[in-house]
């Protein structure tokens, strides 16, 4: 009993991880050496390293660049995974991480926290609709995350790159081109098309200090809008989860985020 109780416990604080990809500075020089990293947890504290076997489509691509991490590129440190590259020309970068589906299952209640907590209020409001508040779930999710990163000066296209993943957020300006005070709309896409009324967290992090994580939905053709009226590193987080049809698992979630930085 005490093992499963214990192991319980470990899948509701995983599954509550939301992952970023994220670096020191978004802003690197051209041909030099730079570390991305993996936090696991909050945008602030990797609470886990994600190992090896997790990890599938890495990717970063820049003008006239595309690097696909080898096994030896990453290594692990403070409960959080990096990955090391050189960059190559000048432009603006996409990079991203995706991670295999795993399985949990979690009990009525602690469900009921799980998708409190992550403010999947609409699920919620299903299960009671259906009569499924009491049932235990069995939930499949994989996780995909990007970075926008400028190197040196110039400002390139890549920035609306798709990199393929289950879902993703394509941002519609390049926001290297923008300043404190300007807004920057993202497109949210599920497999290839525009997710709607969709709840998307997102906020900043300046020098210091913790500011308030905001939240919207996107409208009719999937956008979001964040007015980016402070400057440092800003991310914008969603989790879309829905029924699943396939035996043995009650649903299917899939979590994005995205990470740049504004000056």
């Amino acid at each position: 009993m005490k093992r499963i109780i214990l192991l319980l416990a470990v899948c509701v604080i995983s599954t509550g991880h939301e992952l970023f990809l994220k670096t020191g500075s978004h802003f690197l020089k051209s041909h030099s050496s730079a570390e991305l990293y993996l936090f696991n947890g909050t945008f602030d504290t990797s609470e886990n390293i994600i190992t090896r076997d997790r990890i599938i489509a890495a990717q970063i691509i820049g003008p006239g660049f595309k690097f696909l991490p080898a096994q030896e590129d990453y290594y692990d440190k403070d409960k959080a995974t990096y990955l090391r590259f050189k960059t190559g020309d000048a432009g603006t970068y996409v990079a991203g991480v995706s991670t295999l589906p795993r399985v949990i299952e979690l009990s009525a209640n602690d469900f009921k926290d799980y998708l409190q907590h992550e403010g999947l209020t609409d699920v919620i409001a299903e299960r009671e609709q259906k009569g499924l508040s009491g049932n235990p779930a069995k939930e499949r999710y994989s996780k995909h995350v990007k970075a926008l990163l400028q190197v040196t000066g110039k400002r390139t296209s890549h920035f609306n790159t798709r990199l393929g993943y289950p879902i993703e957020f394509i941002p519609k300006a390049n926001p290297y081109d923008l300043s404190v005070g300007d807004a920057l709309t993202l497109t949210l896409l599920m497999d290839g098309k525009a997710v709607t009324n969709q709840v998307v967290h997102y906020s900043y992090r300046p020098a210091s200090g913790t500011p308030t994580e905001r939240s919207g939905r996107t409208n009719s053709k999937g956008e979001i809008t964040l007015l980016l009226d402070h400057p440092g590193q800003w991310y914008a987080a969603t989790i879309h989860m829905a029924e699943s049809d396939e035996e043995n698992v009650d649903y299917v979630s899939n979590w994005a985020t995205l990470t740049f930085e504004v000056r």
